[in-house]
């Protein structure tokens, strides 16, 4: 499967600034970059850019001066081997046997307070069978309880509060659904992706859980196809995997997002952990 993608960013400097941006998508044995581009106006401008080992995420720092418009160009064109297996496949780990790369997704964090959730996770998915039929289970729950409202929700907005309000939009349905699934102890970690098909486009939030041996991604707004989704960033929640954050002021002027599948719809891919898919209609 072959998917264009792109974002244009714009910003208002009226002070200096840093920007760390995380937009571009990562590199994995199953997404490979075909082509990529980047364009910062104005030039000259100094930018700094890495890779993080452990998760992939790609950063890229901008300081900025103090009355420029400061503008971000990004195109790639991404190609994916997405594969579906049977979800009876997938089951639960016992913490007592989860890799170690894998425990610190059982903790709560900033946005996802599993910890104060555990009581209702245990009544409402005790009598559910574990594994990915939990799972499905906690997005489904998510999903019914949850209206999908723009603006209903702000950048600091936790998983309870989110619960408690009963609206949110991509980053909160993610959220909760970590919360519930770490207070029923499977790991579970925040996703930042492109979603072509996600309408209006914008960057999307989803979320994967430690099944079996691997992470499978799973997305409670079940707003785009899990198969093309184009993974950006990962973390314990959006904290850490924030497409856009600055320190200074600036104001944003202008966020476009797009992301189109080009080429093969069905082709299916083998699993791997950095991209596993095992969501079914």
């Amino acid at each position: 499967m072959k998917i264009q993608l792109g974002c244009d960013l714009g910003y208002q400097v009226t002070g200096p600034t840093t920007f760390i941006l995380n937009i571009q998508p990562a590199s994995t044995p199953r997404q490979r970059i075909l082509s990529e581009t980047l364009a910062i106006t104005p030039e000259g401008t100094r930018t700094e850019s890495w890779t993080v080992p452990e998760t992939g995420n790609r950063y890229l720092r901008i300081h900025a001066e103090a009355g420029t418009e400061l503008q971000i160009h990004h195109e790639a064109e991404v190609e994916l081997d997405a594969h579906v297996v049977d979800p009876s496949e997938l089951t639960e780990v016992p913490p007592g046997e989860l890799p170690p790369e894998a425990l610190p997704h059982l903790w709560p964090s900033r946005f996802c307070e599993s910890d104060r959730l555990q009581r209702l996770a245990q009544r409402e998915f005790c009598d559910t069978p574990p594994g990915h039929a939990r799972v499905t289970a906690i997005c489904n729950w998510v999903n019914d309880r949850i209206a999908y409202l723009r603006g209903a929700s702000g950048p600091t907005t936790t998983a309870i509060e989110t619960m408690v309000s009963g609206a949110g939009v991509c980053r909160d349905f993610a959220h909760l659904s970590v919360a519930l699934c770490r207070a029923l102890g499977i790991p579970a970690r925040y996703i930042s992706a492109h979603a072509p098909g996600l309408v209006p486009p914008d960057f999307h939030a989803v979320f994967e859980a430690f099944l079996g041996d691997k992470w499978w991604l799973f997305d409670a707004t079940r707003q785009a196809p899990l198969e093309a989704l184009v993974r950006i960033g990962q973390g314990r929640d959006a904290a850490e995997a924030a497409f856009a954050e600055f320190h200074g002021d600036a104001t944003p002027i202008r966020i476009e997002v797009r992301a189109v599948v080009t080429e093969g719809l069905d082709v299916q891919r083998d699993v791997r952990t950095t991209l596993a898919v095992a969501e079914t209609p």
